[in-house]
């Protein structure tokens, strides 16, 4: 056993110990940072899961190291104050952050930019002392998607306000009650400049930000508590909603990288469940490569993040990046593998990799057919990123995504994910939808996968999906291992949908073709894979 290494501060007095572990520790010099943070803080992030201390926090820490900025980000926890309780306030805001290659090698470094952090129930007068702060820039959300989802609108919500921010159980309402009382504040102390940044992985995600925010502040308005003019302040240009779009695998925290880390003699890496059921530990483990592209927009100013590796580009580079990752590059390659992994019975991605008829699909479906019509976002090469996702981020073994967490809600992203392309293909004249073969593979696949019997004709869990009912009604009286069960159209309501698959797909000459390749897959054990390389291989 190692010297014992404490996480907490008196880690940056500790610095050789930390280094002789291979631990990397930052070079600056954090009680300074903490100060002038605290006296003049610049950036307040809402959400202190594991994406965020394992990119975003690890971007301010690159331009601290190299003395392109002198503060750190506040942190403020808006749903499960137990990640707060559990894994920021015993380890004074430090983490540890695991970079997993794919050659088992493990990244290890002491992440300590995080200056501040609070439950935000606990710390309304400091969040209000903050947003009022005319050297604040950012106010930044990493909250998930269904943060931005408002559900009470209504009376309870014209009742935040008079509940100073409120105290909703809703993740949603009370992030954005939240987040509209702190511009209220700003508003009412001068109306100094501020950007708003979402940095959730959903498409432009600074609109559905910012249409959250408006609705609270009309409803406040309309209810006496807010001045009218606030919406001026909100919409007149010196507050910004900028789109982005981040890209990082960032897993649970990982068995492999705490017995690593209490190999080397750091204490207390528990791993922790909490009881709104978010895995956390002291320390977060993810892929090396990360993505972050950020529409410039920033009336008050911003840290040079450019120089840790983000890029800032207009809106319609991000909504190009965007679509080039979720139409082609990354998202239908993955949806793919969650699809056949599951009916082929794998439990990981990187174990797919290994086998070469899926590997053939994917490379099928992101090189020979999505590249025909990919966007290019002119910042960076698909092909490149494809390489990169193919040959280092889906093989890598310490990565442990499964199949069966990516198949969930399916049904939402197919348009997006395969609907898109076979619409680009519909538009070009030198292109002929009916001849691709990877995507109707897939969208046949995905029926198959929808009849709960995996490849070997045993019963298989799916996945949550919020059309799973009446796909599994639609698809009444079909047998795996059974072909004369299907009833000939028996698809046709759905492939012709152009709400599930954002085209017609007989119209697009594929309807047929889907049907022919899911009654193969009908045809007894093994009848997947079969067909899968029948036409893979032909």
């Amino acid at each position: 056993m190692e010297t014992a290494l404490k996480l907490d501060r008196s880690a940056f007095s500790n610095k050789a110990a930390w280094e002789a572990a291979g631990i990397k520790c930052p070079s600056y010099d954090r009680e300074a940072m903490i100060r002038k943070t605290t006296q003049n803080p610049r950036w307040l992030h809402f959400g202190t899961g594991n994406i965020f201390r394992a990119f975003i926090a690890q971007l301010q820490q690159r331009l601290l190291d190299e003395g392109k900025t002198d503060t750190g980000i506040i942190a403020a926890s808006a749903y499960d104050y137990e990640v707060f309780e559990k894994v920021y306030k015993p380890y004074d805001n430090l983490t540890i952050s695991a970079g997993l290659r794919p050659d088992g090698e493990m990244v290890l470094e002491l992440v300590g930019s995080i200056a501040e952090a609070m439950r935000a129930d606990q710390g309304r007068e400091r969040l209000k002392e903050i947003a009022r702060a005319p050297t604040l820039q950012i106010m930044s959300f990493c909250i998930t998607e269904k943060g931005y989802s408002l559900t009470n609108m209504q009376g309870e919500l014209l009742e935040h306000i008079k509940r100073d921010m409120g105290n909703s159980p809703d993740r949603a309402t009370f992030t954005m009650t939240l987040a509209t009382a702190l511009l209220l504040e700003r508003f009412r102390a001068g109306g100094a400049p501020i950007t708003l940044l979402s940095l959730d992985n959903c498409s432009r995600n600074g609109d559905r930000l910012k249409d959250s925010l408006l609705r609270v502040a009309l409803a406040w308005i309309e209810g006496g508590f807010a001045e009218k003019n606030f919406i001026s302040y909100l919409e007149g240009g010196k507050v910004s909603f900028p789109w982005s779009m981040i890209d990082k695998i960032t897993p649970r925290p990982s068995e492999a990288v705490r017995d690593c880390l209490m190999g080397k003699g750091v204490e207390g890496m528990d791993l922790i469940l909490t009881t709104k059921g978010t895995y956390v530990a002291p320390f977060v483990n993810a892929e090396i490569p990360q993505y972050v592209v950020i529409e410039d927009e920033f009336p008050a100013g911003r840290p040079p993040l450019e120089d840790a590796g983000a890029y800032f580009v207009r809106r319609e580079t991000v909504e190009k990046v965007e679509r080039m990752k979720v139409t082609t590059c990354l998202n239908p390659l993955h949806t793919a593998l969650a699809i056949f992994g599951c009916l082929l019975g794998y439990n990981s991605i990187a174990s797919e990799m290994k086998n070469p008829l899926l590997k053939a699909l994917v490379e099928r479906i992101g090189y020979a057919e999505g590249m025909s019509v990919v966007t290019d976002p002119g910042i960076f090469s698909p092909k490149e990123f494809i390489r990169e996702v193919l040959e280092d981020r889906f093989p890598n073994p310490f990565i442990p995504d499964t199949p069966q967490r990516i198949a969930t809600d399916t049904s939402q992203k197919i348009p997006i994910r395969y609907g898109e392309t076979i619409k680009s293909y519909m538009k070009r004249s030198d292109l002929d939808a009916g001849a691709l073969v990877g995507i109707p593979l897939v969208i046949a696949g995905w029926f198959r996968y929808l009849l709960g019997v995996d490849d070997e004709l045993k019963p298989m869990e799916l996945s949550n999906d919020p059309m799973l009912e009446e796909l599994k009604r639609g698809l009444a009286g079909i047998r795996a291992g059974a072909p004369k069960t299907y009833r000939s159209g028996q698809l046709r309501p759905f492939l012709s949908n152009v709400t599930l698959f954002a085209v017609d797909l007989y119209e697009a000459g594929l309807g047929e073709k889907i049907e022919s390749m899911f009654v193969e897959m009908l045809a007894g054990e093994g009848a997947v894979a079969r067909t899968l390389r029948a036409h893979l291989n032909g």
